[in-house]
């Protein structure tokens, strides 16, 4: 019985995270843990998301499988940013 609890919520965890694909989605994860990130530029922002996500982590309050989900999320908004930055330089 135990067993099949923890498949369950392991399972409702998963599908809860599958969708975690935008910013947004990131910082309503650090939200529930009371964590909101705003400094005014979105790559400060990012970065900053960046370093809260790896303290609650490593704090040991968040999932494996969630921390990896919104680390590539904010990897990916980081360099899409830094390559908007670049652009607009360049105008």
């Amino acid at each position: 019985m135990i067993f099949i609890e923890y498949y369950i919520e392991k399972h409702l965890k998963f599908c809860y995270n599958f969708f975690m694909k935008r910013l947004y989605d990131v910082q309503q994860l650090l939200k529930r843990f009371g964590i909101i990130v705003y400094m005014g530029n979105r790559l400060y922002d990012i970065e900053m998301m960046q370093i809260e996500l790896n303290r609650i982590y490593q704090a040991g309050v968040l999932d494996r499988l969630e921390y990896m989900e919104a680390e590539l999320v904010l990897r990916r908004e980081h360099r899409l940013e830094l390559e908007y930055q670049k652009s607009r330089e360049n105008e």
